[in-house]
Parts: structure tokens; C-alpha cells; sequence
């Protein structure tokens, strides 16, 4: 076949991208029907001309291609899929999981009729056994686990399909909230690969986006989840996959929410520095969209890191952003920060003032305040944030000299850190160790005790 291989390639194919997304052209990818794929771009509007630029091909190797000659040399297809923008896996080059996934799913095997009988036959023997009481039997070891395939790929995606996966996402946020990352973490990741193979099956531009907004969000749900079970490098992983399905989608609010996530990660690390850098940048991705609680949400943790950095002016600026944002925000807004509210405003005004309080001990009486009433502000759906809040103002009161507000705050907070699976919440326990075993009054040590006892079970 005579291919311009010394044809520089082209920078940018002039290809919508979402074509080889489309549940036919994927099919055609798979089996290497690059005649069936010419004709789905001559069909889309990309002309034999346009095709031969692209890939090094003369025209009328287009041509005969479009025709059914096949293509069979490895370089050739390489060049024709890195020219028209296709990756590789698609065209079985570089044959990834998610290829082997769709193919399973939509090709299935000739002689799938003949083991489906099979299997009947030995799923009827294990039920005859287990009906007369016998466990273990021959027949049972077929079944020791079952077959795990994938779920069929459909090959359209509508509005209701959306509706669901948007409602499924809602509550599994309400599950993470209430009951910690380690009750739903092992759900979400498994929502979050059904909705990226569903970006390969065919929609409306309408749909589309919806989709590559779920699928945002639900990395952004699984970075967090993972992240509050203690597994930061799968959590970073997750966050930056939601990063660019986030900007491809084109909202703001949704990028700036992944980058707060992803600061409150490296804050927890003890990263300071690189966590308030994340949220400067969630900043001006808030800024872009225009919504007023995303910005305020910023601006609250910036507030916090630059507390722990001890920077009282910049806590102080941040914190009156925060505050004047909040106020003027009107209107619903994305289910993604939905959760912030004044609670949470002054919750993070109380850690403020907790971290400089390790500086000027006036300053604990007001962390006292804040946390006080975001605790108040807590709902039951809210364990989590209740856990942490009260584990706070546990250790401020025992700093400020309180310790029967310390002792009582602190043996709520390690009950509550008992009712949810949530490594963070372990992790934000042990100041409060540290706090009670310093504090001379009669059973602060014992509460030191369970609170290392509990803690240890991170």
C-alpha cells in the first residue's frame, strides 16, 4: 500500500472526537472495518479528501478502502488511527480493558447458546443437591464464585437513563455523608465504570453532556470516598480523571468542587502549602461560574490553611469573602455543593480559629463559637461532619481550660466516630488523645485511652 510516511502528520484532526465514541463506530473500530468507518465520516460529513490528508493515504487507497479492501499492516492502521485522532485500543493496537469490556459486551460469542445449556444443566444438578439437603456436593464446585461479565452496553443513552444515574449518584453522596467513604466507596467505583462505558453509546448532544457531567461528578465521589478510607493515590487518580471530564464539560463549578476535594486531601496529609495552592485555583474556577456558595466554599478552606500556615490577615480576608459570598447566593445550586451551607461556613471559621489558637489562646473562645453552632446547625444525615465539628470543640475546650466540656464533648465525638467507616475521622481524633492526656482532671485520661483505642482502628 503506498502510505506518505514521511508525511508530516496533522497537529488537530478536524474530527469531532465524540465519533469514535458512537456505539457503531466503535463496533467497526473493533473489528478493523476501516470500510465501515470511512463510510460513518463520508456519512458525517468528512470528505475522501479530508480522510487522505489525515491519514497519508492517496485518495484512491481511500477510495478502494471505502470499497472493502483490508487493511492489515500494523504501521498502516497505526498511522491511520493516530491521523484520524482514534485511540489505538479502539482498533485493538493497544487492546485495553475497556476495549475488551465493549467488545464482550456487544460481540457476543457464536457459541454462547451451547455453554448458556451447559450451564443451565449444572446450575439444575447444584439446586437438586442443595434441595436434599447435601452441601458441598460435585456439582456445588462449579459454583464456588460466580462469572463476573459486564453489563451490556446499550447502544442508546436517553434523558431517563440520565435522571437515574444523576438520582443513584445523590444518594450515594448521601450515603458517604452520613455514613463515611467505607460504606459506599466499593459502589461508587463500580457506578463510576458503568457511566464511562456508557460514554461510548450513542446520545443527543443534549444527553452527551449530562453524561460527561455524571461521570465527572461520580469521579469526583469516588476521589473523595477513597480518600476517606485512606487510599490517597487512587483518591488523586479519581480527581484528576474528574478534572478533565469536568472541563470538557465546560463547568466551573464542578472543576473548582474537584480541586477543593483535592486541597482537603493534602491539607489532611499535612501539606499545607500545596492544599491552599489547590484552592487558589478552585478559587478562580469558582469565579468563572459564577457561583456565589462554590466561592464561598473556597475561600472558607483557604481561610483554614492559612490559619494552620499562621497568616492571621490573609485567614481574616478569606474568611470575610467567604462570608459576603454565602450571603448574596441565591437559587438552587449543583447537587455537588449542595452540602455547604453556614454550618459548614462556620465550622471551618472554628478551625480557623482552633489553628491560631495555638498562637494567641484568645482566639479559642470564638473557635468555641463557631464550632458550637455548627454543631447545633447538624443534621442527622450529617454524622461525619457532626464527628469531626464536635471532636474540635473538644479540643478547644480542653485548650481554653474547660475540661468538663472536654470531657463530655469528647466522649460524643468518639461515639460518633464509632458509627461511621471513615479513616479521616480517625485521623482527627488523635490531637484530642494528645489534648486530654495533658489535661490533669480526673477522667480526661481514661477518654485519652479510648480515644487512642479507637483511633488505632485506622
Amino acid at each position: 500500500m503506498n502510505v506518505d510516511l514521511d508525511r508530516p502528520p496533522v497537529d488537530r484532526p478536524p474530527l469531532d472526537p465524540a465519533v469514535w465514541e458512537r456505539t457503531e463506530t466503535r463496533r467497526a473500530l473493533a473489528a478493523r472495518d476501516l470500510a465501515a468507518v470511512f463510510r460513518l465520516l463520508r456519512k458525517a460529513g468528512t470528505s475522501q479528501r479530508t480522510i487522505a490528508a489525515l491519514t497519508g493515504l492517496a485518495p484512491s487507497e481511500v477510495y478502494e478502502i471505502g470499497r472493502g479492501r483490508r487493511v492489515m499492516a500494523y504501521d498502516v492502521l497505526c498511522r491511520i488511527a493516530d491521523g484520524l485522532g482514534v485511540p489505538r485500543g479502539y482498533l485493538g493496537l493497544a487492546y485495553d480493558s475497556e476495549t475488551a469490556a465493549f467488545v464482550s459486551a456487544t460481540s457476543p460469542d457464536a457459541a454462547q447458546r451451547e455453554q448458556d445449556l451447559d450451564e443451565v444443566g449444572a446450575l439444575l444438578a447444584h439446586a437438586a443437591e442443595v434441595a436434599v439437603g447435601m452441601q458441598g456436593g460435585p456439582a456445588a464446585l462449579r459454583w464456588t464464585a460466580p462469572r463476573e461479565d459486564g453489563t451490556p452496553i446499550p447502544q442508546r443513552v436517553g434523558a431517563r437513563d440520565l435522571d437515574q444515574l444523576e438520582a443513584i449518584t445523590v444518594a450515594l453522596r448521601g450515603l458517604d455523608h452520613g455514613h463515611g467513604g467505607g460504606a459506599c466507596r466499593e459502589a461508587v467505583v463500580a457506578q463510576t465504570r458503568w457511566v464511562h462505558q456508557l460514554l461510548h453509546a450513542d446520545a443527543t448532544d443534549d444527553v452527551r453532556h449530562r453524561l460527561l457531567l455524571a461521570s465527572a461528578d461520580l469521579d469526583n465521589l469516588a476521589g473523595w470516598t477513597s480518600f476517606d478510607v485512606g487510599l490517597y493515590a487512587s483518591a488523586r487518580g479519581y480527581f484528576a480523571r474528574a478534572l478533565t471530564q469536568a472541563r470538557r464539560a465546560g463547568n466551573g463549578s464542578l472543576v473548582a468542587n474537584v480541586l477543593y476535594r483535592a486541597g482537603r486531601l493534602h491539607l489532611h496529609q499535612g501539606l499545607t502549602r500545596e492544599a491552599l495552592r489547590f484552592f487558589q485555583l478552585g478559587s478562580i474556577a469558582a469565579a468563572e461560574s459564577g457561583c456565589a456558595v462554590t466561592v464561598a466554599m473556597l475561600g472558607a478552606n483557604e481561610a483554614w490553611a492559612h490559619a494552620i500556615l499562621g497568616d492571621r490577615e490573609q485567614t481574616a480576608r478569606a474568611l470575610g469573602r467567604a462570608h459576603d459570598e454565602l450571603a448574596r447566593a441565591r437559587g438552587p445550586v449543583a447537587p455537588w455543593v449542595s452540602f455547604f451551607s453556614s454550618a459548614d461556613l462556620e465550622a471551618l471559621a472554628g478551625m480557623a480559629s482552633l489553628e491560631l489558637g495555638a498562637h494567641d489562646p484568645a482566639r479559642l473562645a470564638d473557635a468555641r463559637q463557631n464550632l458550637t453552632a455548627s454543631v447545633a446547625r447538624r443534621g442527622s444525615d450529617m454524622t461525619r461532619s457532626r464527628a469531626f465539628e464536635l471532636t474540635a470543640l473538644a479540643v478547644a475546650s480542653l485548650l481554653d481550660g474547660d475540661g468538663e466540656a472536654g470531657l463530655t464533648l469528647g466522649h460524643e465525638a468518639v461515639d460518633l466516630a464509632e458509627r461511621v467507616r471513615s479513616v479521616r475521622v480517625l485521623d482527627r481524633l488523635r490531637p484530642l488523645a494528645r489534648a486530654a492526656a495533658a489535661f490533669p482532671r480526673p477522667g480526661l485520661r481514661e477518654l485519652a485511652g479510648r480515644v487512642t483505642t479507637v483511633a488505632a482502628g485506622a
